[in-house]
């Protein structure tokens, strides 16, 4: 039986975090494990985790002392995952967006794959309540993403991934440079690009209900200039 960690990075999620956990949980999945990463979330989203961590062995948390971004915070996870002996590692987002009713499908498709992503754009995926810039936006960051890196895969941005612990380890955590969503491009252009067989499998993204979004003109912008300095450096 694999050893299943999903890395949750959080800041500010008090308000979804526990129905997150009370959904993966209620799936019984033999051998998983849910891993949080917080960036000393100032709404007490950490405090809540260590009262919900209580009888429950599959929960635990890394409490970080500041926000420093996603890459950052799912880079710890990961190192930490691996350090205790994690076969598969799944990242998806605490705020609901990312259903745990996929999970068993990822699990299905890894049997046959090193990196699993989660799709928006195959078929059978989507996005539920988002407005049309914001549509538009992601299409075009993952066709530039696409072209730029030559990657065949549809949706190189969305954060609910697996991977097994090969990829993790040999593409260099240390070596991430990425602090915002372009951390999912990076990762898995280096899983490509060192021969790992990437799979898509289909997903709904669902804008969240609870709190603010983390995406902002910032994220745009480095997304634009960290693709093109991961094609320099081929």
């Amino acid at each position: 039986m694999p050893k299943i960690y999903i890395i949750i990075p959080t800041y500010n999620e008090k308000n979804n975090i526990a129905k997150l956990l009370e959904q993966i949980f209620a799936l019984d999945i033999p051998g998983l494990n849910v891993l949080i990463a917080d960036d000393n979330s100032p709404d007490g989203t950490g405090a809540l985790i260590e009262k919900l961590k209580l009888g429950n062995l599959r929960l635990d948390i890394l409490h970080r002392q500041k926000k420093s971004g996603l890459g950052p915070a799912y880079t710890a996870g990961f190192k930490e995952a691996l350090r205790r002996g994690a076969d598969l590692i799944f990242e998806m987002d605490a705020d609901l967006s990312h259903n745990p009713k996929y999970l068993p499908d990822f699990l299905a498709a890894i049997k046959s794959a090193d990196l699993v992503l989660g799709s928006r754009y195959i078929k059978g995926g989507g996005v539920s309540n988002w407005n049309w810039a914001r549509r538009q936006i992601s299409r075009f960051g993952n066709i530039y993403a696409r072209l730029v890196l030559g990657l065949p895969f549809r949706d190189l941005t969305d954060g609910f991934k697996c991977y097994r612990r090969e990829v993790l380890e040999k593409i260099n955590l240390g070596d991430l440079n990425s602090v915002g969503y372009n951390f999912q491009i990076e990762t898995t252009y280096k899983a490509y690009r060192a021969g790992f067989r990437v799979k898509e499998i289909p997903i709904v993204f669902t804008e969240r209900a609870e709190g603010k979004s983390k995406f902002n003109v910032r994220i745009i912008l480095e997304s634009f200039w960290q693709v093109l300095l991961l094609r320099l450096k081929k």
